[in-house]
């Protein structure tokens, strides 16, 4: 196993060199190390955190990804709401849009447009020291 950004991947030849997000375009491997980061965080948190704003915290910023993802697989058509499924779910809901987001990403067309969007949504991720 190799690190990447302060998460593990496997070099499982998929994907890219280190086995996270480059086939097809824009290298989303920072992007699926950051949403693993943060989903495994939210995920070990105590419900009193979850309770005290975590969760909504992190709903948001899963609604966020999803809805970037959303308008890059469907122009022209508004993103589809984003559900609560509970404070104990909300790690596991940001993956699934961090991920989503990510396949999106390296699927789009547009080279400079992809990294545009990865910046962006980097930069909605909390910055943290693993």
């Amino acid at each position: 196993m190799e690190r990447v950004d302060g998460a593990e991947s496997v070099n499982d030849g998929v994907d890219g060199v280190d086995g996270v997000g480059s086939a097809g375009g824009v290298d989303t491997g920072p992007l699926d190390a950051a949403v693993d980061a943060e989903a495994d965080r939210l995920r070990r948190l105590p419900e009193s955190r979850l309770r005290r704003g975590a969760a909504a915290e992190a709903l948001a910023l899963a609604r966020a990804l999803a809805d970037r993802a959303q308008r890059l697989e469907r122009p022209g058509f508004p993103p589809r709401p984003f559900p609560d499924a509970g404070i104990h779910t909300v790690g596991d809901q940001l993956a699934v849009a961090g991920h989503d987001l990510s396949e999106a990403l390296r699927a789009v067309g547009e080279e400079a447009r992809a990294r545009r969007e990865l910046a962006e949504a980097l930069a909605l991720l909390p910055r943290r020291r693993g």
